[in-house]
């Protein structure tokens, strides 16, 4: 068959197994399978793949067919400027992230040398982002995954970037101070994993699902940042538009100011927490 025909038939595979985007899947695994450049459908379309090439494809196809991650197939992605590597270790990240941290950087507008931390890092994304666009900060990465901090490890030297790794269940015996705070932390309810798309399951558990409404985690970070923010910081958190609202909520009765933030599609899945200054050796809670 030549290439045209290839990727007819590997469209028509995916299409019938459910997969949601068949045309677009299928034309990046063909070129990746025969390391071909985009142009080659047009310029080379008609010309004939067979052996170890045609086998190659074949074999990405049924795998994407079986509902395996696009990019774990691939291996990499592009993320916010960066080459990452990914796989079943780390949750894949999202592009909605990419907006999260530009958000995030605006907070260190006029701060010299800023420390960040990025708690629950998985591939490390959000860490290397920070460094690529402020080289004189400071970041430290956090998971508590060993494997996940092998990828992330991988990721910086991928992208040639200087970042610190530590093993630690979020930010539990890690003082700081901070001047950014970033969490990406698990956000699924626990009631998710039941319908959960084929897809879904290819990432660890342990990156997806934080208690019956979602919130487990980030609830038990909010003391362990508040302890650890350098005066005038700020913790940046990426939730479930279904529960951010509320958890902003939750924030404002503890002390802090809490800002919601959309993402690109207008859902209020960001939000900005800093603590209220004190009066009186007290905080002041919102009224």
């Amino acid at each position: 068959m030549n290439l045209r025909d290839h990727l007819a038939e590997a469209v028509r595979t995916l299409r019938a197994a459910g997969v949601s985007s068949p045309e677009v899947d299928a034309r990046a695994l063909t070129l990746h399978a025969l390391d071909l450049p985009p142009t080659a459908f047009l310029l080379r379309g008609l010309e004939e793949v067979d052996g170890a090439g045609a086998e190659r494809l074949s074999q990405l196809i049924q795998q994407r067919a079986a509902r395996v991650p696009l990019q774990h197939l691939l291996g990499t992605v592009e993320w916010g400027g960066l080459q990452l590597g990914v796989d079943g270790r780390a949750l894949i990240p999202r592009p909605e992230t990419e907006w999260f941290l530009q958000l995030a950087l605006a907070d260190l507008k006029g701060v010299g040398l800023p420390r960040v931390v990025d708690v629950g890092t998985g591939t490390g994304a959000l860490a290397l982002g920070v460094k690529m666009a402020r080289p004189d900060a400071a970041v430290l990465a956090v998971d508590l995954s060993p494997e996940a901090l092998a990828l992330a490890r991988e990721n910086t030297l991928l992208n040639s970037l200087d970042v610190a790794f530590v093993k630690s269940d979020l930010l539990n015996s890690i003082p700081g101070p901070f001047d950014l705070i970033l969490a990406n932390l698990p956000y699924l309810p626990e009631g998710d994993r039941a319908h959960a798309e084929p897809e879904v399951r290819h990432d660890p558990d342990l990156a997806l699902y934080s208690g019956l409404d979602g919130l487990a985690l980030a609830r038990r970070l909010i003391p362990q940042a508040r302890a650890a923010l350098a005066e005038g910081g700020a913790l940046w958190l990426e939730l479930d538009p279904r529960n951010a609202p509320a958890f902003a909520a939750e924030l404002r009765a503890q002390g802090w100011a809490a800002a919601l933030h959309p993402d690109l599609t207008g859902r209020e899945r960001f939000v900005r927490a800093a603590p209220l200054p004190s009066r009186g050796g007290e905080t002041m809670r919102p009224v």
